[in-house]
């Protein structure tokens, strides 16, 4: 279909002039509407991020208080999602296990569902691609273990799944989600749900990052007390039982 004498969209016509009767744009004025863009980003990224915050302190603390209990008496944390929140699980994963030099944080036992391709690609062939977080729980969770799972949408079936199998076996459950919370807010999904209000699924994930890292504070806050000391979390790392079996028959 020609394009002559359309009228091209904003983001479009400038990059592919070619298609479109207008010229294209002189290089200063297209510099200034990226920069008008980005900046009109950045204001609603920060704006989300507040107000996640201040809707949900409260629940991001109360959330800190059950995984410091959790973590501190041999509780493992297990992170998952799918794309985009694959890598956000595995990130959560890092921050508990391999907390940043100069904050005095312990290492806590943390692992990302998502990481290992071979179980995944086992799983999704031999299963279904809906089994390949619940079952890498019934294989290693234990009661008092932490499930954390990040969606944008709420409604992964693969997500769905690794939670009910979670609760099944006794794990504190933590969801990540976005636009209205899908599946993950109906009641009794999970015990902490973290909804980033928006349609857009890049400030979506920008959010849970934020949410994810203060609860990561918060956690350590718990953890190691007004004295700055950490508490027995620290040696949970090298207490790595796998005592998995007792949920996989549930």
């Amino acid at each position: 279909m020609s394009t002559a004498g359309r009228a091209a969209p904003a983001h479009l016509g400038a990059l592919y002039p070619f298609l479109y009767a207008q010229p294209a744009p002189t290089v200063d004025a297209f510099t200034a509407e990226l920069v008008v863009s980005t900046a009109g980003k950045l204001r609603e990224a920060a704006l989300l991020r507040a107000q996640v915050l201040t809707e949900q302190g409260e629940a991001l603390a109360a959330c800190a208080r059950s995984l410091a209990v959790a973590l501190d008496t041999g509780g493992r944390l297990f992170a998952f999602g799918n794309g985009g929140s694959a890598t956000d699980a595995q990130a959560c994963a890092d921050l508990f296990a391999a907390p940043p030099h100069g904050y005095g944080a312990p290492s806590l036992a943390a692992y990302a569902l998502s990481a290992d391709v071979a179980v995944l690609s086992a799983l999704a062939n031999d299963v279904g691609v809906e089994a390949v977080f619940a079952r890498q729980v019934a294989a290693h969770a234990r009661p008092g273990d932490v499930a954390v799972g990040f969606s944008t949408s709420g409604n992964s079936p693969n997500l769905v799944a690794a939670f009910d199998r979670a609760r099944r076996c006794g794990m504190v459950t933590v969801g990540f989600s976005g636009g209205g919370g899908g599946r993950l807010a109906e009641p009794g999904a999970v015990d902490h749900l973290f909804v980033v209000r928006s349609p857009s699924v890049h400030r979506i994930q920008e959010a849970q990052t934020t949410a994810c890292h203060v609860l990561w504070e918060l956690t350590v806050a718990e953890l190691c007390g007004a004295d700055g000391r950490p508490s027995a979390a620290q040696g949970v790392l090298a207490d790595d039982r796998n005592t998995g079996a007792a949920c996989a028959g549930r």
